[in-house]
């Protein structure tokens, strides 16, 4: 009774800690009016590189007293053209002019029509069909000018003001095209003012400079114009050409002194993004937010920034670069990935076929043993492709002159190390050795990275880009795959080394304190991945002991999912609007009738995903491998699943896990597909080791460990309870056949 029903404890122990993981979140400071006025100065296309003391002394006195940070520009369009800033600026939503982008991938200025037909105010005629073109045909239900409908008046100062001014109808409250000498009195006849200050554009850098210049001296006579007891936010509001960059938000006023700017929407000290202005400027001035929410969250002032204003602006400078240099080296790395480990998954078919030695006098000849040796160190190095790119982020390789050739060496050398690091492992011989050296070296690595804030893979070739949009904090996408599949085969090994009856246990224990890193708010901060990865650990504790997975054990890990989820949900639904995550929010649309958009966005993603994403690749090569031959009775991944059930069980857990975690997240195969550039090596080496012992006998009387071999290979591994040869898919006990008689001695002694 107590082994039927521990599968069942252990599950429930791992949804609590699931839900315990997801429910703890740091509480947000209470939203307060901490200004009269705001007023909102665009800059398309200011980055952090055109600022200095000399050419743009007012920002950089803004900046001083002020607090700063990266501004990710995302928009429905991609570049961010400076009208589809200017109207996402307005509408708190990714938003996009008809039109609005250049077929070369360069920008056109802001043309938009603006009429002044009482001298007072202005109306944009073409603002209506903007507003049915965001609503009805792009995937977030944008409201256009949802910012000044919050406000009872508002300012506007040029072009591109007009259209984050406009309100739906096309109605500009007051509206000035250029800047006037004194503009206090037009400042202040607003609570909200937003000002257009030209456009900072080309690569030409005496272009640049002058077109800043230009700009800060306008900046300096909104300074002397602005309202007492306002708010002024500067933000380089789009870009200009492809590809995109990070760029300059400043904040200035009373409760903004000297610190970085963040947000909800971000949860990173220095970042934030275009979307969170219009929250920002309401929830200072003390507005209701808008019946439609915003997808931005208002943006807070955080301390930490270095005295020095030098080195607090090269920060976000710096940032600007890595996240520039990512974008094109991020591709390279991926298909080069997916191209070697489609190549060597080819040179392992010939081997999996000769691995197996023949007891008589007649069979294929062997493979040389330098060449298996060498194959297997291959194997091993492709299971650490993605650790070793994940650590070489914390050399800055950006910043050399040639940053791909810089990545591509400091990866090689420490994709290196970490391989022979793994060869001198003392147990590497053994037949689980590399599997698990190399899940814990990768879990080690990746766990560290997330516990100490996951600096590496913000900007990171294997993490993501702030310039996405996507996300800025916490364990990204490929990290999840792999992480998942570390920490399964990491808790697999350690299995396979106590009695079958523990195995549960420690499959629970690892796996679960995996779940509360994926999920927790302030660690991976991935409530998708920590649902995943709890189904996948239900799967392995359940078949760790023995047995396959069956349609029964994969609908109980579904349960412990769904468990999880509905859990999570319960206290993310409990939260105000402003706090509730992702799975809270899309709830909370479905009870108002626009959860469609985003099923439409998360479907539009995934495909997007699935057709150009090399992980993709990885994913459907890795299956074809293993189907078409590592479980293909001469492939030996039966027999490796049938001598090692905790083996078996983790990768089963990892199938799991990485599959709903694609499916949930709009990843599509990327999860599946990074958790098969750690597994499927890793599972082919192992399966050549197998199959190199497969026609060995234990000698009558021959002394056994009384625990099993270093691997945790135990007497009481036979039989199908306990996963043993029978389970491998035995051919009866012939003549270099795998029948129970058949177990090798080597696996017994060295596993």
């Amino acid at each position: 009774m107590l082994r039927r029903i521990a599968p069942i404890l252990l599950t429930l122990v791992v949804v609590a800690l699931g839900v315990t993981a997801l429910a703890a979140r740091p509480q947000s400071p209470p939203a307060r009016q901490s200004a009269d006025y705001v007023v909102l100065v665009g800059v398309a296309g200011l980055r952090w590189d055109d600022v200095d003391a000399e050419r743009t002394p007012t920002l950089w006195r803004l900046a001083r007293e002020g607090s700063i940070g990266s501004l990710s520009v995302r928009s429905a369009h991609r570049p961010t053209c400076p009208v589809d800033g200017w109207l996402t600026l307005g509408a708190g939503s990714f938003a996009a002019w008809p039109g609005s982008r250049g077929g070369d991938g360069q920008c056109p200025p802001v043309d938009v029509t603006v009429e002044q037909p009482d001298g007072i105010g202005a109306n944009l005629p073409d603002q209506e069909s903007v507003a049915v073109h965001n609503q009805e045909r792009l995937p977030w239900g944008t409201v256009p000018g949802a910012l000044s409908e919050s406000v009872r008046c508002s300012v506007a100062v040029g072009p591109g003001a007009a259209v984050a001014a406009a309100r739906p109808f096309g109605r500009v409250d007051r509206y000035a095209p250029t800047l006037p000498a004194d503009p206090a009195g037009l400042l202040g006849s607003c609570v909200l003012s937003i000002v257009d200050l030209g456009t900072v554009e080309g690569d030409d850098p005496a272009v640049r400079a002058a077109a800043a210049r230009a700009a800060d001296a306008q900046l300096a006579r909104v300074l002397d114009g602005r309202p007492p007891r306002s708010l002024v936010i500067v933000a380089g509001v789009s870009d200009t050409q492809l590809p995109s960059r990070l760029h300059v938000a400043v904040a200035h006023g009373p409760g903004w002194e000297e610190g970085w700017l963040t947000s909800p929407s971000t949860d990173r000290r220095g970042y934030l993004q275009l979307i969170d202005l219009a929250p920002t400027a309401l929830t200072v001035l003390g507005r209701p937010m808008p019946d439609r929410p915003f997808l931005g969250r208002p943006a807070e002032s955080v301390d930490g920034r270095p005295a020095d204003l030098s080195a607090a602006i090269a920060e976000p400078a710096d940032a600007d670069r890595e996240a520039a240099a990512q974008r094109k080296v991020a591709g390279g790395f991926f298909t080069l990935l997916a191209v070697v480990q489609v190549a060597l998954a080819v040179a392992v078919l010939p081997l999996l076929r000769r691995a197996r030695r023949h007891a008589g006098p007649y069979g294929p000849k062997p493979v040389p043993r330098p060449v298996v040796a060498t194959v297997e160190v291959l194997l091993v190095a492709a299971a650490l492709a993605i650790p070793a790119a994940l650590v070489a982020e914390a050399a800055p390789w950006w910043r050399f002159a040639y940053p791909a050739a810089s990545f591509a060496g400091l990866t090689a050398v420490l994709l290196a190390a970490a391989t022979l690091l793994v060869r001198l492992t003392p147990g590497y011989r053994a037949t689980l050795g590399p599997l698990g050296a190399v899940a814990g070296l990768t879990m080690l690595a990746v766990g560290l990275d997330v516990v100490t804030g996951a600096r590496l893979q913000l900007n990171g070739v294997v993490g993501y880009s702030a310039l996405e949009g996507g996300r800025y904090a916490g364990l990204g996408t490929v990290g999840l795959g792999v992480f998942a599949a570390a920490a399964l085969l990491s808790a697999g090994w350690l299995a396979q080394r106590v009695r079958r009856g523990w195995r549960p246990t420690v499959m629970v224990v690892v796996g679960g304190a995996a779940v509360v890193i994926v999920g927790s708010a302030y660690l991976g901060a991935d409530s998708i991945g920590a649902i995943a990865l709890t189904a996948g650990v239900s799967v392995a504790a359940a078949i760790s002991a023995g047995g396959w997975l069956t349609l029964t054990r994969l609908a109980w890990a579904a349960m412990a999912g769904l468990a999880v989820t509905v859990g999570f949900a319960v206290v993310d639904l409990g939260r105000t609007p402003a706090e509730r995550g992702s799975l809270g929010r899309f709830l909370a649309a479905l009870g108002d009738g626009t959860g469609g958009l985003t099923v439409q966005r998360s479907s539009a993603a995934s495909f997007d995903t699935l057709v150009n994403s090399p992980l993709t690749v990885l994913a459907l090569a890795g299956a074809l491998l293993v189907w078409f031959a590592l479980l293909q009775p001469w492939g030996g991944l039966m027999r490796l699943f049938g001598i090692y059930p905790a083996i078996r069980a983790a990768m089963a857990g990892t199938a799991v896990a990485a599959v709903i975690g694609g499916l949930l997240s709009a990843a599509a195969l990327d999860v599946a597909g990074a958790a098969a550039a750690v597994v499927v090596p890793l599972a082919a080496l192992s399966a050549l080791r197998v199959l190199d012992h497969s026609a060995d006998r234990t000698q009558p009387g021959a002394d056994r460990p009384a625990g099993g071999g270093p691997d945790g290979s135990r007497p009481d591994d036979g039989g199908p309870d306990g996963g043993g040869p029978d389970d491998g898919g035995s051919t009866g006990g012939r003549p270099g056949g795998d029948g129970p008689g058949a177990r090798s001695s080597a696996e017994v002694a060295t596993g």
